[in-house]
Parts: structure tokens; C-alpha cells; sequence
């Protein structure tokens, strides 16, 4: 019998309720106290030197050359996208093919399928270009300048006639092609009915043709295409005896032949037979998934052409030209005098550490860092002695290190990298998962104000997390996703301007210690990267795009006359000196956009050019600031309203309270739900990015109010806070910096493979690794902020000359390697 209820029931469920919450509590407290940042740190330390050792040991035993991988293996993202086995392909232009093949002669000898790779091959460097040749005839192309030179020879059997052109090239170099690509097999299984005898007697002519080609081989590319499969149900009588099966045994005979024998180093880097052939095998895994398309059964689909053109593009011009996203087939560039001279000061730094530790320094308290943001001391329990040398040597070794890591992912061919492929599910699947977590993990505030300190954190965090989810699945190719991230990029711009007006109205420190604290915080880890990483200041936009707002902030409000909060509370005519250094703000913004010539003329001379170019052009400074020039503004103008009401007492801001009153608070919400609702339908229906970009200034200033009032009007609202999205937060300028070279590839253009054949695990463990990196530097940053920066006027005064100094001597070599650039290097 089921009793009825009671208060004692009720009062049972009441304790169990409160027994869970007593575990949960205790049960977090338990994972906190053995897995903490320090421990997970050494875990990924742990993880990266396993992956070193297996990834030099597998490249070793297992030949892991990038160029094999592009000749042999790869598979398909999505319908048209070609992946080669861990490394990346550039997608080759016009001018770019151009430039690699001048003053060199291709030759394609073949059938009527080498002849279809030829004309895909010659549309890349004239996309014009139609299939106007003879059937069964030579057929030649050159360019309008001359100097590129693309062949196609029929010889659609491997007998005297090609053993014959062969010979006829190496013994006369004016005729010798500096690239040739060769392929039979079809024509052969034809004629002979695909008997037995026939295929023996390719071998022996492909036998035949060995000595030639490896002589041909000692001063050019030589390639043998294998012969991709056909659709036999569509193939005419006349073809039907070329099946599947009959090319599985002529490719093998060609890899036999060719594939056999001791392997060496070919000269663009990837792997070749002793007869100095590669073999060309990943176009014929290519064209099997896309034979289906084939409209007579044996020629192949123009997309099964294409990405065999691009495979031999990149096997032949990576190693020439070096894109940054054509990772296949590239040999290492040598490290430039800065990357030398960084490389020296951070191993002198552990010589000399290491010094100090056998000599026994003294020890001495780590120094309390600054609070991450705010930049302003914790005091200590205990008061610490001075730092000396210890401190700064094991920030500057712990960067060190960092640093060798960095180099290794992005810059070293140690690991893989792959190209990042788009689709709903790779950007909305881990936004849900990153979203439930930080739901989850949700506290009680300590303060219930507008835009308090957890708040601003919790926003940033997952800002920044929505941001590398959308960097690490493409999703900028998706319009509305691209539209909603350059709120967010604005919201970050927002946020400079409330923060920054905030703390000098409130507390009017306008000192030079200040300035130098904020700007080291920025700019520490991005000036490291430009040196170690070989790249410009500009190359991250984001940091000389706060950077910049930082000091015209500062410029704005530290020129007389200095208005503070205390002054505008002693007269009410202090308030109208703020509005109108706002407006003289929003004139000079006004007057820089209306002239993208007048822009480029004040960013474009030296030195100041040196921190604004990117490729030897401002053009892309022009754009970043332009998009969200008035972002700021409207930040700096909200923290001035809001903190007058908060003054006068307009507004509610205590606990559990509605921040304006009912009707109010009603109205605000419903207008800033419409908003919300409005904004994704438009970001939905533009017809392309540039289009949305001319309104992107004007309109998202009202998506970020619309977020801040949801966020802050009711007070359930701001009394709480997800403590998850705040501790990213606190590290949200590393993780944006970070992720360039070591989550993701190639300077963001792919993705960086720890672990081949599992995407999964791949991305887990990079992310582990790549957010304790990223929460590592933040102390380093800190800890060294402590002592480059010190508080004495004068001392830092010396400091600030002797970096400006360091700082010009960098430019100075920086502006000489570019006068002389090395042949061959990355532009």
C-alpha cells in the first residue's frame, strides 16, 4: 500500500536533494585537487614528447615524405575536395603556375586519357584554354609570354616509338622536357583482346624503357601514371576487354617495373624508385570515386582531371614557390638571422638558468602576477623579496621552449597537416557540446553590476570559443556563421572601448607604467611570433587592432583636459567635456574612412609602415579597420551613459532585481529578442560577404546592446555566471594568437595532425595541448611584465629607450632580408 504524502516525505526528498548537491560538491572538489592546470600541463608536456619521438621514429622507419603521400595516397572531402594522406595541396592560379613553369617544358606522352591530363593541366595556366587539338596527334601549347611550354605526345602504346622519343631527349638537352608524365596501358589491352602475351610484352617494354628514363630522370621529373579504372557497363564493344581487373595488372607491372629497387631522394623532395620514376598513384584513387560521372565509361570527369593536374602542379612547384598552404612536396626553409638570433638568446637563457641552479642562487619567491585583465596586483600574504635573475630566466626558457613547440607545428615538417573542409555539422555539433558545458558549469556571481568582472570574462570566453570553432571547420565559407563571428569580433572591439573608459573615469591613472603594462599584455606573444614565426605584426590583425584603439583611447582621454568621474561630480559641466571629446573621436574616424588614400598615406610610411603592411600593402589594415571603425566609439559612449545612471542611481542593479522597471525592462527585451531575430534573417539572405560588410559597421553595434540587455535586465540574469566560459576568458587573447600555429595549420589555412587516422582524438588532443600552451604563456606574459616594466618613472624610461632601440635594429634587419630576399622563399 502506497502511504500518502507527507511532511516527512517531503522533507526526505528535501535532504536527498541536498545529500546530491553535498556530492556533487565534494565529488569537484576531489577532481580539482588531483587534476589541476599545473597537472594537466605536464600531461601534454608528457604528450608532446611522445608524439615527437613517434612521428620522428615513423618518418624514419616508415618513409614519411609529404611527396609520397601526395603521389600516393588521399581521399575525397565531400564531393570535390582531394585530401592527400597528411599534407595540404595549394590550389594553384594562373599567375602562380606561371611563375613556376617559366622557362620550362612539360611534356605529357600518352594515350587519349594523358592527353584529357594535359588540357586540365594547361587550363590552370590559361583558363581559356578548350579542348581545340587533333585527336591522335601531338598537340602544343605556349603561353603568350613564351617562357611556358606544355607538350602532349601521342604514344598510346609503350613500344620503339616511346622508347625512341625518350632516347631522342637525353641525348639532345635543347629538347628535354624538364618535366615529363607518361602513361599507357588501354590501347595495348584493346588491341590484343587483354591476352596474357600482350601484358608480358608491356612489361618488357616498360623494362626496355627503364635506362632511358632513369638517364632522363638525372635531369628532370619523370612520372608514370597509373591507369585509373573505367566504368565498364558504359564502355562501347570495341572497349569492352579494358575491365578493372586487366588495369590492375598492367599498373602492376608498371609498379613492378618502376616501383622496385632501392629508394633515394628525388630531387623535389619526394620518393623515387632507382629507375628515378615515381609513380603516380593517387589521381587513379581520385577518378575512382568519380568514374560514375564518366560519360563513355573510359575517359575521365573533368574533376578526376583537375585534381590530377593540381597533384602534379604541387609535386612539381611546392618546392619552388612555397605557399604556406602547400605543405606536400616542400622542403624546409632555412631559418632566417632573427629566427637565429632568438633561437641563441633562448638556449643562452636555459645555459645561463641552468648556471644559476648548480651555482645554488638564492631562491626566491615567484612574483605575485597581475590579475590577467585588469592588470592590477594581488597583494600577497607574505611579502616577497626581489625577484633577480631566476624569475625572468624561467619565464623566458618556459617561452623558450613554447616557442620550439610553436616552430615544430607550423614551420618543421614533424607533424601532418590537412586541409579544414566545411559542413554544418563540424561547426554545429561542438558549438552544442561547448555550449551544454558551459551551461553546466554555472555560479553564483560575487556582484550583481552591468557588465561586471565574471560577466565580461564569461563573455569573452565563449566569444572566443564560438571563434575557434568557427576557424577550425571553414565555417567563413557559410555567410550567416561569418555575419554572427564579425559581431563577435566586434563585440571584442566593444569591449576595449567600455573597459578602457571605464578604468580611466573611474580611476584616472593615465601614467606611462599604466600604458607600457597594457601594451606589453597585448603585443608580448604576437612580437615573439614575428620573430620566431618569420611574420608580420600584421599577420595577426586583431592584436594591432586593439593595440591602435588602445592609444587612440588613451590619446582621447589623456589630452586636456583630463575629465574624471570625481570632477564631473562636482559639476555637472564636467558631463558635457566628455560628449564632445567623444564627438571629436567619432570626426576623426569619419575623416580617416572617407579616404582609403589618405589611410594608406599616414599607415604606409616607415617606419610605421612596418607594423601596418601585410604582403608590402596596408590594404589589408584598410579592411580589418574599416569594418569595425565605430565599434569602439559606441563602447566608449555606452560606458559613459551607463556609469552616469549607475551614479545617479537610475538603474537596479541589486541582487535578484529587474535592472529598469517592469513595462521598462518588458519593452527592452522584446525589442532586443526582435533585433536578435531580424539580424540572423538578414545575415541569412545576403547575397555575398562584401555586401554585408557595408552594413557590418552600422548595424552591429545594435546586436551587441541587444545581447547586453538580455544578458543584464534581469537580475536572476546577472547574479549568475558560467564559471566555465570565464576561465577562457581570462586567456582569450592567447587562445586567439595560439591557435594560428598550433591547432590548427599553415597559418590557419589547415589543421594540424598529431595523430593520423583518428580526427577525433586528433582534435582532443591538439585542443588539450593547445589550451595549456595557451594558459602557460599567460603567466609568462605576467611573470615577465613584473620585471621588464617596472614601476620607478626612470628606470622605466631607460627600459623604454633600450626597447625602442632593440626595436629599430630588428626593423633595420627585418628591411634587409626583404632587400635581398632568399630565391625561392615564401613571399
Amino acid at each position: 500500500m502506497v502511504p500518502p504524502p507527507s511532511h516527512n516525505t517531503g522533507a526526505g526528498c528535501h535532504g536527498g536533494a541536498k545529500m546530491a548537491v553535498l556530492a556533487y560538491s565534494l565529488g569537484k572538489r576531489e577532481i580539482n585537487q588531483h587534476f589541476t592546470v599545473r597537472n594537466a600541463k605536464l600531461i601534454s608536456l608528457a604528450a608532446v614528447a611522445l608524439l615527437l619521438v613517434y612521428h620522428t621514429v615513423w618518418r624514419y622507419y616508415d618513409g614519411g615524405d609529404s611527396c609520397e603521400w601526395l603521389l600516393s595516397r588521399g581521399r575525397y572531402l565531400g564531393e570535390n575536395v582531394w585530401q592527400p594522406y597528411g599534407c595540404m595541396m595549394h590550389k594553384y592560379k594562373s599567375t602562380e603556375a606561371k611563375q613556376c613553369l617559366a622557362t620550362k617544358r612539360v611534356a605529357f606522352v600518352g594515350d587519349s586519357r594523358m592527353r584529357q591530363l594535359f588540357y586540365a593541366f594547361v587550363r590552370v595556366v590559361e583558363p581559356e584554354r578548350n579542348d581545340d587539338g587533333i585527336k591522335h596527334e601531338d598537340i602544343s601549347f605556349q603561353d603568350e609570354s613564351g617562357a611556358v611550354r606544355v607538350d602532349f605526345v601521342w604514344c598510346p602504346v609503350t613500344n620503339n616509338s616511346m622508347k625512341e622519343r625518350l632516347v631522342s631527349w637525353t641525348q639532345e638537352s635543347s629538347l628535354r622536357p624538364e618535366v615529363v608524365i607518361l602513361g599507357a596501358a588501354s590501347w595495348s589491352i584493346k588491341q590484343h583482346g587483354g591476352s596474357s602475351e600482350a601484358l608480358q610484352q608491356y612489361r618488357v617494354n616498360l623494362t626496355s624503357m627503364a635506362a632511358p628514363l632513369q638517364r632522363l630522370a638525372d635531369h628532370s621529373e619523370v612520372y608514370w601514371l597509373l591507369q585509373a579504372p573505367v566504368r565498364e557497363e558504359a564502355l562501347r564493344i570495341l572497349r569492352q576487354s579494358i575491365t578493372n581487373q586487366q588495369l590492375d595488372l598492367y599498373n602492376q607491372a608498371a609498379a613492378d617495373v618502376f616501383g622496385s629497387g632501392s629508394r633515394r631522394r628525388g630531387s623535389g623532395g619526394g620518393s623515387s624508385s632507382s629507375s628515378g620514376v615515381r609513380l603516380l598513384a593517387s589521381p587513379r584513387l581520385a577518378a575512382a570515386e568519380t568514374m560514375s560521372l564518366s560519360e563513355d565509361g573510359l575517359h575521365l570527369p573533368d574533376s578526376a582531371n583537375n585534381v590530377a593536374a593540381t597533384i602534379l602542379l604541387n609535386a612539381v612547384c611546392n618546392k619552388l614557390l612555397r605557399p604556406i598552404e602547400g605543405s606536400c612536396c616542400q622542403t624546409l626553409p632555412p631559418p632566417n638571422l632573427l629566427q637565429k638570433l632568438s633561437a641563441c638568446f633562448f638556449l643562452g637563457s636555459a645555459l645561463l638558468l641552468l648556471l644559476l641552479q648548480v651555482l645554488g642562487d638564492g631562491r626566491h619567491r615567484r612574483p605575485v602576477p597581475p590579475d590577467v585583465e585588469s592588470l592590477e596586483e594581488r597583494k600577497p600574504a607574505t611579502a616577497a623579496g626581489p625577484p633577480g635573475l631566476r624569475v625572468p630566466l624561467q619565464a623566458v626558457v618556459r617561452m623558450g621552449v613554447i616557442m620550439a613547440y610553436f616552430y615544430l607545428c607550423d614551420r618543421a615538417d614533424v607533424f601532418m597537416k590537412e586541409h579544414k573542409f566545411y559542413t554544418h555539422a563540424t561547426f554545429f555539433i561542438p558549438l552544442v557540446y561547448v555550449l551544454v558545458l558551459g551551461l553546466f558549469f554555472s555560479e553564483n556571481s560575487k556582484e550583481t553590476k552591468v557588465l561586471n568582472r565574471e560577466q565580461t570574462d564569461e563573455w569573452k570566453g565563449w566569444m572566443q570559443l564560438v571563434i575557434l570553432i568557427y576557424h577550425i571547420s571553414g565555417a567563413s565559407a557559410f555567410i550567416p556563421i561569418y555575419m554572427h563571428v564579425r559581431v563577435l569580433v566586434a563585440a571584442y572591439l566593444f569591449q576595449t572601448g567600455y573597459g578602457h573608459f571605464s578604468f580611466f573615469w573611474l580611476k584616472g591613472d593615465f601614467g606611462l607604467y599604466r600604458v607600457c603594462q597594457v601594451l606589453f599584455r597585448l603585443n608580448f606573444l604576437v612580437l615573439v611570433l614575428c620573430v620566431v614565426m618569420d611574420r608580420p605584426y600584421q599577420f595577426y590583425y586583431f592584436v594591432p587592432l586593439v593595440t591602435f584603439w588602445f592609444v587612440v583611447i588613451y590619446a582621447t582621454l589623456a589630452t586636456w583636459p583630463q575629465i574624471l568621474q570625481k570632477q564631473a561630480n562636482s559639476s555637472c559641466m564636467w558631463h558635457l567635456g566628455v560628449p564632445l571629446k567623444l564627438l571629436s573621436l567619432l570626426l576623426f574616424i569619419c575623416v580617416l574612412a572617407l579616404s582609403q588614400e589618405f589611410f594608406e598615406s599616414i599607415f604606409s610610411a616607415w617606419p610605421i609602415s612596418r607594423f601596418f603592411e601585410l604582403h608590402g600593402s596596408v590594404q589589408e589594415w584598410w579592411f580589418r579597420w574599416k569594418l569595425d571603425r565605430f565599434v569602439v566609439f559606441h563602447g566608449m559612449l555606452f560606458a559613459f551613459i551607463y556609469l552616469v545612471l549607475q551614479k545617479r542611481q537610475g538603474l537596479s542593479e541589486g541582487k535578484g532585481e529587474p535592472l529598469f522597471s517592469a513595462r521598462i525592462s518588458n519593452l527592452l527585451l522584446f525589442c532586443s529578442v526582435v533585433f536578435v531575430i531580424v539580424y540572423s534573417i538578414w545575415a541569412s539572405r545576403c547575397k555575398n560577404k562584401t555586401e554585408c560588410n557595408e552594413m557590418h559597421p552600422y548595424i552591429s553595434v545594435f546586436q551587441i546592446l541587444a545581447f547586453i540587455l538580455i544578458r543584464n535586465i534581469p537580475g536572476y540574469a546577472r547574479s549568475v555566471y558560467s564559471s566555465f566560459f570565464a576561465w577562457f576568458g581570462k586567456i582569450s587573447l592567447e587562445l586567439f594568437i595560439c591557435q594560428y600555429h598550433i591547432w590548427m595549420a599553415a597559418d590557419t589555412k589547415g589543421i594540424l595532425v598529431l595523430i593520423p587516422g583518428s580526427p577525433s582524438l586528433n582534435l582532443l588532443l591538439s585542443t588539450f595541448i593547445f589550451v595549456c600552451v595557451a594558459h602557460e604563456i599567460s603567466l609568462v606574459t605576467n611573470d615577465l611584465a613584473q620585471v621588464v616594466i617596472p614601476k620607478d618613472g626612470a628606470a622605466l624610461l631607460k627600459r623604454l629607450l633600450a626597447a625602442a632601440a632593440l626595436a629599430l635594429l630588428v626593423l633595420l634587419l627585418s628591411r634587409a632580408g626583404q632587400a635581398a630576399p632568399t630565391p625561392g622563399t615564401d613571399g
